[in-house]
C-alpha cells in the first residue's frame, strides 16, 4: 500500500509517503509560498522515490482549522490529484494530527494554533488504551476563554505559544509546555491515522469533503480580500 500525506494548515508544509511500511517524511516551512511550492515538492517527493501518482493507492489531507490559505491549497491540490489519478481522499483535523505528538502524556493534551485576530483553534484530548481520543469539540476561543478551560493536569503545544507562553507559564506552573519541534502537524502521524481510518474503511467522498472552517463566513470574506 501506498500512501501520499500533507497538512498545510500552519507555517509548515508536512509532507509524508508511506510505501509498504515504510514512511518518509519531509517537513519545509513555507509560510506564504505554499502555493508555487505544494505541486512542485509533492512532484520532487516522489520522483526521489520513483514513484508516480498513479502508483498511490489512498492520499490524506489535514483539513485544519489553521490557515484559510493553507486550507484551501492543500485540499485543493489534493482533490486535483484524486481526481485525475481516480485516488481516493481521506480527510483528517490539523488538530487531531498534532495531538498525537502527545502520545504517552498521562495529562489532558491541548493543542493550540494561532488562529489571528487574538484568537486560538483549539480541543482536548486525552490518551486511552485505544489512542488518544477528543473529548471536546474544535474551539475558536480567547485566550482568556482558553484559560478558563485549562486543568492543572495539562500539556500544551502549537504556535499559540509564540504568543501566550509567558502568560500559561505564569498562571498554570504545574502546566506542560512541549518544544518548538512539536508546534506543528507532523506527517508520519497524518499516514498512523489515515491507516485507522482506512482500516475501519471510513474514506471520505472526494467532491464533498471541505476544510475545517471555524470562523464566521463574513471573517472568511475578509481575510480573502485582505
Amino acid at each position: 500500500m501506498k500512501i501520499l500525506a500533507i497538512d498545510t494548515a500552519t507555517k509548515f508544509l508536512s509532507l509524508g509517503i508511506y510505501d509498504d511500511g515504510r514512511i518518509y517524511e519531509y517537513n519545509l516551512e513555507v509560510e506564504r509560498k505554499l502555493s508555487s511550492l505544494l505541486a512542485v515538492t509533492i512532484k520532487r517527493v516522489l520522483d526521489t522515490l520513483d514513484l508516480e501518482v498513479s502508483d498511490l493507492d489512498y492520499l490524506a489531507c489535514g483539513l485544519g482549522p489553521g490557515s484559510f490559505t493553507g486550507m484551501r491549497v492543500g485540499l485543493s491540490t489534493m482533490k486535483g490529484l484524486g481526481w485525475a489519478g481516480h485516488k481516493p481522499l481521506i480527510g483528517i483535523s490539523s488538530l487531531d494530527i498534532l495531538a498525537m505528538n502527545a502520545v504517552g502524556e498521562n495529562k489532558m493534551i491541548i493543542p493550540a494554533i494561532d488562529a489571528k485576530r487574538n484568537m486560538i483553534y483549539c480541543a482536548f484530548y486525552k490518551n486511552t488504551a485505544s489512542g488518544i481520543k477528543k473529548v471536546s469539540s474544535y474551539m475558536l476561543i480567547t485566550k482568556d476563554e482558553l484559560f478558563k478551560k485549562i486543568q492543572k493536569e495539562s500539556v500544551i503545544f502549537g504556535d499559540a505559544l509564540n504568543l501566550y507562553r509567558d502568560d500559561i507559564i505564569k498562571n498554570f506552573p504545574g502546566v506542560t509546555l512541549l518544544d518548538k519541534d512539536q508546534w506543528y502537524p507532523k506527517a508520519h502521524n497524518i499516514i498512523g491515522l489515515a491507516l485507522k481510518r482506512i482500516k475501519a474503511k471510513k474514506i471520505d467522498d472526494l467532491f464533498t469533503v471541505k476544510p475545517i472552517y471555524i470562523y464566521p463566513k463574513e471573517c472568511q470574506i475578509k481575510s480573502e480580500i485582505s
